[in-house]
């Protein structure tokens, strides 16, 4: 979620699309049904309310919502029509939100107030703002329900600590108190921060919001206190910690941001795993600029081969076993075959076997989780086009081997090239250049896609990187986290200047091409160890 102050930012209007007017004019109509004021815009168009999904603008007398939470077009429905909200209810939801700030969201904080006092207040006046518009339309419920899902994400809880947990309390259970969510609806969410404040101050907690949905809309001293309050009950000293605290990025993320995932999933109506795929791929998409090709006869061939190769590497002979039998063959167990003829006197189907056979049982054989990252900097511009091809064949080669990979590239931003389980009709072509500054966030991404901290599977991570990274000790503490989780770091360095990490194999490789053999035959390692 961005800064919550985001929904009444002063700032940054947006011009409109002309493609959207229709429902511009048709909300522009709607809101004072909402809000009971007449002096509202409603401004609807694709890339709208800056970070946020909505934003009020106070001091223009404006709402902007952001088209892409409504739908791909404008003609999915006629905005105009009663029946419209039905088909959009997220967006409607939406405009819901922003309708009870321009209603009741009333006060602003004194301008000597400290960011993270001021960040709090605002935290907290978003289920005051609903509680309010609840008890004005009680029907606005079920819409305001459907937007807390676009409100949160697993990010607003990125690592496990007090901070993190007081702010999925004030997000997601303080909506209980303001009877827009159910207690149902925040089970996990409650005991993942119970497990993390306690019960004591998560009680004092939820105190303080019940007092914020009893606050008064103009009452901004009465905000800014419940807000020192908070910071209070959490041991942050406003005096000492002036800016709201930001989580270490060598961390993974934890039960609080798995508790919100399990939340949206529910909500989404799918599985966790498939709501964790499918978000993380649409907030990781290409870029559309980005160009796609044809596969050659040539990739597709060493795509067999390489599918071939980890099969290859997949075969065991059978190992010598035992296995209990009913019947003989076999070596006698005497103590089995007592009770079997115990059970058969009692009048029961036996169930005990009272005889051992040797068997050649096959060997257990894991699969494989395969990671690869791949460094967009400007230094590393020459493997770019050659690991969008490996990216591919990994892909499709996987596939016939029963092992699942992912191939993810790091730069200025993070893009998914090809999310596991999919074979990819096109070579997608990735773009050089830029920063390294997402490769925390990478690696973060690949654990989610993959588990590559938990899953009872052979994992391995393989990155192609100078190591020339914005955030080092970062990056440090998350490759040695996989480590210490059974997840074997494959580091692959360009020969020249760079940076070498610890808990990792690194190679030196002259060529892209090595690159590519180093993690076939890593991967093979992997699949034929023990």
């Amino acid at each position: 979620m961005p800064d919550p102050r985001a929904h009444l930012d002063a700032g940054g209007l947006h011009p409109g699309d002309p493609a959207w007017q229709a429902w511009s004019d048709a909300w522009t109509r709607h809101i004072p049904r909402l809000t009971g004021r007449h002096d509202l815009t409603v401004v609807v168009a694709p890339g709208a309310a800056g970070d946020a999904p909505e934003t009020f603008y106070p001091d223009h007398r404006r709402i902007e919502i952001d088209a892409t939470y409504i739908a791909d077009n404008p003609d999915v429905t006629n905005p105009r029509r009663a029946g419209h909200k039905h088909v959009v209810p997220t967006g409607y939801g939406l405009l819901v939100h922003a309708a009870a700030h321009a209603t009741h969201s009333r006060w602003r904080p004194p301008p000597a107030t400290a960011p993270i006092l001021a960040h709090v207040a605002a935290l907290l006046e978003e289920s005051r703002a609903e509680y309010r518009q609840r008890g004005r339309r009680r029907g606005d419920r079920r819409w305001l329900r459907h937007t807390v899902t676009t409100l949160i994400n697993p990010n607003d809880a990125p690592v496990d600590d007090a901070w993190h947990a007081g702010q999925l309390a004030a997000l997601l259970l303080a909506r209980v108190d303001a009877r827009v969510l159910t207690a149902r609806d925040v089970r996990e969410a409650r005991a993942a921060v119970t497990t993390i404040l306690g019960k004591q101050r998560l009680r004092r907690l939820r105190d303080i919001w019940r007092q914020a949905q009893a606050t008064d809309d103009t009452d901004a001293a009465r905000m800014v206190e419940l807000a020192r309050q908070w910071c209070d009950t959490l041991g942050i000293d406003p005096a000492i910690t002036t800016d709201a605290p930001t989580a270490d990025p060598g961390l993974f993320p934890g039960r609080l941001a798995a508790a919100i995932t399990a939340y949206l999933a529910a909500t989404a109506g799918v599985t966790v795993a498939e709501y964790v795929r499918r978000d993380l791929v649409h907030r990781h998409r290409a870029p559309r600029d980005w160009p796609r090709d044809r596969p050659t006869d040539a990739q597709r061939a060493a795509a067999r081969r390489l599918g071939a190769r980890l099969r290859q590497a997949r075969t065991r002979p059978p190992e010598p076993s035992s296995r209990p039998s009913v019947i003989p063959p076999g070596r006698l167990r005497t103590r089995h075959a007592i009770t079997a003829d115990a059970q058969a006197a009692a009048g029961v189907t036996p169930t005990a076997a009272p005889w051992q056979q040797r068997a050649a049982l096959p060997p257990e054989n894991p699969p494989l989780r395969l990671a690869i990252l791949v460094d967009l900097s400007g230094s590393m511009r020459t493997y770019a086009e050659p690991m969008s091809t490996a990216a591919w064949i990994f892909a499709h080669g996987a596939h016939h081997a029963d092992a699942t990979t992912t191939t993810i590239a790091f730069g200025d931003q993070v893009t998914i090239l090809t999310p596991p389980g999919t074979r990819p009709a096109e070579i997608l072509q990735m773009q050089a250049g830029g920063g390294t500054y997402t490769f925390p966030e990478a690696v973060k991404v690949a654990d989610q896609l993959l588990d590559l901290r938990h899953a009872r599977s052979r994992r391995m991570l393989a990155v192609v990187s100078d190591g020339d990274l914005k955030d080092k000790p970062a990056a440090q503490q998350l490759i040695t986290t996989l480590d210490r989780n059974g997840c074997g770091v494959l580091w692959l360095r360009p020969d020249g200047p760079g940076h070498t990490f610890t808990d990792t194999t690194t190679i030196t490789v002259t060529d892209p091409v090595d690159a590519i053999d180093q993690i076939t035959r890593a991967a093979e390692a992997a699949l034929a160890g023990p």
